[in-house]
C-alpha cells in the first residue's frame, strides 16, 4: 500500500460557513470548542493566488477561524465572499455532501440539550443500529442554525466489526475538557 511519506495524523477538517461570527459562537458556546485564532482577509486583489492556491475565484476573499474541539480535533472555518459563490447547500446524497460527527456518552441527553439551542434542528429521533457491523451504535443527525449537517454518535466497546478485523476506530477516553 502506498502512503504519503511522513503522514502522521489528520491536522484539521474545514467547512465554509455563511457567517463566521455565528459559526464561531455556535461551536464555542453550544459545542464547547476553543477559539485558537482568526485571520483575514485572505485575498489577492490583483493576482491569481486565490485560484492557484485554493481553487476559488481570483477575487474571492476569506475570513478564517481555527478552533480546537476536545483532545484531538482542530476545526477550521472559512467565510468567503466571491463573485461566483454558490450558496446552495449540498445534501448528504450530493457530491461534496458531508457531515461532522461528535462522539457523546449519551445521545439522548445530548439531544435534549440541543433541542434547547436556538436554530438547531434534530432530524428524526435517535436510533440504535440493531444488526450488522455496527450493531449497538446509537446516533442521530442534527443541523446547525446555518444548515451544516452534524451527527451525535455513541459506539459502545466491542462493536461486531471488531471481530473480523484488527482495525479499531478512535474512541475518546476521559472527559472533553478545555
Amino acid at each position: 500500500m502506498s502512503r504519503i511519506p511522513g503522514a502522521r495524523a489528520v491536522h484539521h477538517i474545514a467547512y465554509t460557513v455563511p457567517d463566521l461570527d455565528q459559526a464561531v459562537d455556535f461551536f464555542t458556546e453550544v459545542i464547547g470548542a476553543e477559539l485558537a485564532y482568526r485571520l483575514g482577509p485572505v485575498e489577492d486583489p490583483e493576482g491569481n493566488w486565490m485560484t492557484e492556491k485554493l481553487g476559488v475565484h481570483p477575487r474571492a476573499s476569506a475570513q478564517i477561524a481555527m478552533l480546537r474541539l476536545g483532545p484531538v480535533t482542530n476545526l477550521e472555518l472559512f467565510a468567503y465572499t466571491s463573485p461566483d459563490q454558490d450558496r446552495s447547500r449540498p445534501r448528504n446524497s450530493d457530491w461534496g455532501g458531508h457531515h461532522f460527527a461528535l462522539y457523546v456518552d449519551d445521545v439522548d441527553k445530548a439531544v435534549a440539550y440541543l433541542r434547547e439551542q436556538p436554530g438547531v434542528t434534530i432530524l428524526g429521533e435517535p436510533e440504535t443500529i440493531e444488526d450488522g457491523p455496527i450493531a449497538g451504535d446509537r446516533w442521530v443527525y442534527f443541523t446547525t442554525p446555518w444548515g451544516l449537517h452534524m451527527e451525535l454518535i455513541n459506539m459502545p466497546d466491542g462493536m461486531p466489526f471488531e471481530q473480523t478485523t484488527e482495525t479499531r476506530l478512535f474512541r475518546p477516553e476521559g472527559e472533553w475538557t478545555s
